[in-house]
């Protein structure tokens, strides 16, 4: 399984794609928006996770495209340190699947991929 992990915060990309790939998962990390949203563009992923706030493009943006752009039914789980409501209910209006307030813990993010990926086999 191919994992977008789009966080600019190096420490917390870093130790989720550890874990993740010690789950069995391939993980392409991005710390820019845009490069996450270039590699979207050209190659195929089964997931992406995604800060709603990055440099270059943010979440929000990334996610808009794979839904309205290209249509995509990818699972898409957006990270973010923003404790308002309207910004979690606006993740859901365009698109994600989940989302994960921050600190992530990497037990509950395994579940919540677990369960998006299940859905789709």
């Amino acid at each position: 399984m191919n994992i977008v992990l789009a966080e600019d915060n190096d420490i917390l990309r870093r130790s989720l794609s550890f874990f993740l790939e010690s789950k069995g998962f391939v993980v392409k990390q991005f710390s820019d928006g845009k490069d996450a949203l270039e590699a979207i563009k050209t190659n195929t992923f089964d997931l992406i996770l995604t800060d709603i706030n990055m440099p270059g493009v943010s979440g929000m943006e990334i996610t808009q495209y794979v839904r309205q752009t290209i249509g995509s039914p990818i699972p898409i789980i957006i990270f973010t340190s923003s404790g308002v409501e309207q910004t979690e209910l606006d993740c859901f209006d365009i698109g994600a699947n989940e989302f994960i307030a921050k600190p992530v813990s990497p037990a509950v993010l395994l579940v919540r991929i677990n369960k998006l990926l299940n859905k789709r086999s």
